[in-house]
């Protein structure tokens, strides 16, 4: 790659010119419409964040299940999250994407009916319902990213990354409370019905987008041909190194989200507060933080945008690495990282969108293929966090996080400054 007057050339750019947003026509930048992608992620959002991670235990409690159980049926159900692009491909083909939102929201609400109408949420077939519920849910989370690279417009891909955060975190955060709250007085069924419609409807929403062409297949050896040379571009060359480095390190891992809680004891927070703090208040705050990255300036690359935002969220930790066991330390910095982590999800999403560059034929399965290096940084900081407790204590936990995030984000931030990585050009 050669640099020729700050202007730098992509692979992609080799086949398809790079499409500027100023070069676009006002109204088709304006129907891309990047805020429908709140709603389009509420399917997946009240399944995983909502059931799954959210109200199932408390639910599995109710009916009598002892919480070792619980726990394990949780994990078994949050597996397909690790591994949906082995069946995410199929998002690209035979259905305009839009259409797949529809079908996957549809098949995802119909097999969690069926799981809430078996007599035990603990029961085998009600757990296999609601695993194969999960697995069409996925469905929706490989279309969207299939979709958002097919904006063409750099402002309103960043935008659609905040909504689509934003949104996954309202709805789930909404379904908690609407099945903790009607738990004690409603039958299984009831709620399998209300999970079922909080699912499906935000769905709906994918009508009201603007129309996506159809890639006609030439052939099932041409149709291979074109996808193993998106794989290839988009994976196989030595910029994807620093994309692929930007989602597998540890900053903005969001780990001590789910950890947060374990602390508050040793800053002498009670239960009540703890609840308060990291429950309604932390995933306002979070989703607050989400929205904020879009009025991040989009002359800042979204690599640079999510490092800094990186360290900012480092930093937050280093408050109570470093300040007194007080609660009023807890509260400021539990305050100052859900935010923060908010924007590092926000533009995750930025960082995701421009390593995929366009959607072209296989964007569905290139982007859950992303997506899921991304959840690699979650599963081992939480066990580095761990161990920071075990050998240092309250604040050997939030330090080696600080600490580890910060180093890693630096270094990338210094490498994406002085050698600039050009972004990847759309494909059709």
């Amino acid at each position: 790659m050669r640099q020729g007057k700050g202007i730098y050339i992509s692979p992609h750019a080799i086949l398809e010119p790079m499409q500027k947003s100023d070069s676009l026509p006002a109204p088709a930048v304006a129907k891309e419409r990047p805020w429908l992608f709140a709603f389009l992620i509420a399917p997946i959002a009240v399944i995983a964040i909502g059931l799954v991670n959210g109200a199932l235990s408390y639910l599995l409690r109710t009916q009598g299940i002892n919480p070792a159980r619980g726990s394990e049926i949780v994990a078994l159900l949050t597996v397909p999250h690790a591994i949906y692009f082995l069946w995410s491909p199929v998002t690209d083909f035979w259905m305009k994407r839009r259409t797949w939102v529809l079908v996957a929201s549809a098949a995802a609400a119909a097999t969690m009916v069926l799981g809430f109408y078996q007599s035990s949420l603990a029961s085998k077939w009600a757990i296999r319902f609601m695993f194969l519920s999960f697995c069409f849910g996925l469905l929706v989370a490989a279309s969207c990213g299939g979709i958002m690279g097919t904006l063409k417009n750099e402002v309103n891909r960043r935008r659609a990354g905040s909504f689509y955060q934003c949104g996954s975190l309202a709805f789930g955060g909404l379904a908690v409370f609407a099945l903790v709250a009607l738990a004690s007085h409603s039958s299984l069924v009831v709620l399998g019905w209300v999970v079922a419609a909080m699912i499906f409807l935000p769905a709906l929403a994918a009508l009201a987008l603007p129309d996506e062409p159809l890639l006609a297949e030439k052939g099932l050896r041409q149709t291979g041909s074109r996808i193993w040379h998106e794989f290839k571009v988009t994976f196989l060359h030595w910029d994807a190194i620093p994309y692929t480095l930007l989602i597998v390190f540890p900053m903005c891992s969001g780990a001590m989200i789910g950890l947060l809680p374990a602390l508050a004891a040793d800053f002498g927070v009670n239960g009540g507060e703890v609840a308060w703090m990291n429950g309604l208040a932390g995933g306002l705050l979070t989703a607050l933080g989400s929205l904020s990255a879009s009025l991040i300036p989009i002359r800042v690359r979204a690599p640079i945008a999510f490092l800094l935002a990186g360290i900012a969220n480092a930093g937050t930790l280093a408050i109570l690495a470093l300040g007194p066991l007080r609660p009023a330390v807890y509260f400021t910095g539990t305050v100052l990282y859900f935010f923060t982590i908010g924007m590092c999800y926000a533009l995750f999403t930025g960082v995701a969108l421009e390593f995929l560059g366009g959607s072209g034929k296989s964007g569905g399965a290139r982007y859950s293929i992303i997506n899921s290096l991304g959840n690699a940084p979650v599963a081992y900081m939480s066990f580095v966090d761990g161990r920071g407790y075990a050998h240092w204590g309250a604040r050997g936990m939030p330090a080696i996080d600080a600490m580890l995030s910060s180093v890693a984000a630096t270094l990338l931030l210094i490498y994406f400054l002085v050698r600039r990585i050009p972004q990847q050009a759309p494909m059709h």
